[in-house]
């Protein structure tokens, strides 16, 4: 079971050969708490998820995952609107940042697991028309930092250390390793 509703994680598990029976979103508060760190932000969001689906459905092996959007110790937020991603954008031109993915597991025999992914992309420095257009697509809104990495965003993308699918929101490595470590049969 994918405990997301995000089209992107899906499509990355069929790329590792693995349907799950379920897709549940898991309705979640994720405004980061006091002092909370982008990694640690990630790794309890990706958990609360998997917690919150898996009390629902304990008899399956349950996997969450949260992206988070960080320049330095400032987390981005999922942009809301236009606006938002205009800032956004504004904030990663011509800068360096971090992407981190937490991924969270849990078995149907209640073990569970997490791993975090974390991922460095600079950006261009963009231009007003880099701007405009980008916002004209809409593809901004709803994704952490205004962006997404996988659509017209990628070629802002100067440089990228870390994994891809990472950033797009669901590390394929971790998550193969969480799902072998605790006995989900291979595809």
């Amino acid at each position: 079971m994918l405990a997301s509703a995000s089209p992107r994680r899906l499509g990355l598990l069929r790329q590792i050969g693995i349907e799950p029976d379920v897709v549940e979103a898991a309705d979640v508060d994720e405004i980061p708490l006091k002092d909370e760190t982008p990694r640690q932000l990630a790794v309890r969001l990706a958990g609360r998820k998997a917690e919150i689906v898996g009390r629902r459905r304990g008899d399956s092996y349950v996997l969450a995952a949260d992206t988070v959007v960080a320049l330095g110790r400032r987390i981005l937020p999922k942009a809301e609107d236009a606006g938002q991603v205009r800032a956004c954008l504004n904030l990663l031109s011509g800068r360096a940042h971090r992407v981190l993915t937490g991924v969270h597991l849990i078995a149907p025999d209640g073990r569970w697991a997490s791993r975090l992914s974390e991922s460095r992309l600079h950006f261009k420095r963009l231009t007003p028309s880099d701007l405009e257009a980008y916002l004209a697509s809409g593809e901004g809104v709803g994704k952490a930092g205004g962006y997404g990495v996988q659509g017209r965003a990628g070629r802002f993308v100067v440089a990228l250390q870390g994994s891809y699918s990472g950033v797009v929101g669901l590390p394929l490595y971790e998550t193969a390793n969480l799902l072998a470590g605790l006995g989900y049969p291979a595809p």
